[in-house]
């Protein structure tokens, strides 16, 4: 930007049980929103933002990336804790960054990556309510992971797109689909050039079906090459899953080298 502003890039985290999703709505209730007026009131000036992945209601993030472009001069703390001041306790920033005038939050990611923790229990879960999902059958994690090895690669991921998606195509490229256990969790990691609105949770919904026994890891292929969403299982709930990272190139000068995966939480190792 011109004009002496510069351009701030920020790394976010939240839970996003109580929102209705990242984009801003005339009601102001989105984790935009709170961000936008956080950030403007420490800027004195209206502050737009730009984020890498815009996240449904009730999924959360562990790192999620933004910019933004301001003419106010504030130290790098008061866009960390000084905005944090003006959030709920339910969103936070974890870093600020001072980028280069051309970084865009969205269109420079190379990749983003979702993580889905699903608690496998009979019983549903109290304390990790809206945290994670849940699912109370037994299921075959080493199955389901057969049946995900289908998803890698250039696919036309149509079965998997919600109706109200505004995608420009619907052909992205995954290039991490793995599933494992960890006790009574199963986890569920994604990573892909970009993703189709409610993608995640359909294809989670999808493996499940495997995983309990009423598909085999044979059928995925049947179900992209089909490119009809009414074949594929209802989409799951948004619960458990997080937007836990982007990767960019190096050039940026971005905390891990631009490489922002947040770790599998400490609670489920």
């Amino acid at each position: 930007m011109g004009g002496g502003g510069v351009r701030f890039a920020l790394c976010i985290e939240y839970d996003g049980s109580t929102y209705q999703g990242w984009q801003s709505q005339p009601h102001g209730q989105t984790l935009q929103d709170h961000l936008e007026r956080a950030l403007s009131s420490i800027a004195g000036e209206r502050i737009h933002v730009v984020a890498a992945g815009r996240t449904d209601a009730g999924v959360h993030a562990h790192a999620q990336i933004i910019h933004f472009d301001t003419l106010a001069l504030r130290p790098l703390q008061a866009w960390v804790r000084g905005v944090n001041a003006h959030l709920p306790g339910t969103i936070a920033v974890r870093w600020a960054r001072a980028v280069a005038e051309d970084f865009h939050a969205r269109f420079c990611a190379r990749n983003r990556s979702y993580r889905y923790i699903l608690y496998n229990h009979p019983i549903r879960p109290a304390l990790q309510r809206g945290r994670v999902g849940w699912y109370h059958r037994p299921l075959d994690a080493q199955a389901m992971a057969a049946a995900a090895v289908h998803l890698l690669g250039e696919h036309d991921f149509s079965t998997f797109r919600a109706s109200e998606c505004q995608a420009r195509s619907p052909v992205k490229t995954l290039l991490k689909a793995d599933v494992s256990r960890r006790d009574e969790y199963l986890v569920f990691e994604f990573q892909a050039t970009g993703f189709l609105h409610h993608m995640v949770r359909n294809m989670v919904g999808a493996l499940l079906w495997v995983g309990y026994g009423k598909e085999t890891a044979t059928w995925f292929p049947t179900l992209l090459a089909a490119r009809n969403r009414t074949l594929a299982p209802p989409t799951f709930m948004p619960d458990g899953l997080y937007f836990v990272g982007v990767d960019y190139d190096i050039r940026w000068n971005l905390p891990q080298g631009g490489r922002i995966i947040a770790p599998l939480p400490s609670l489920l190792i």
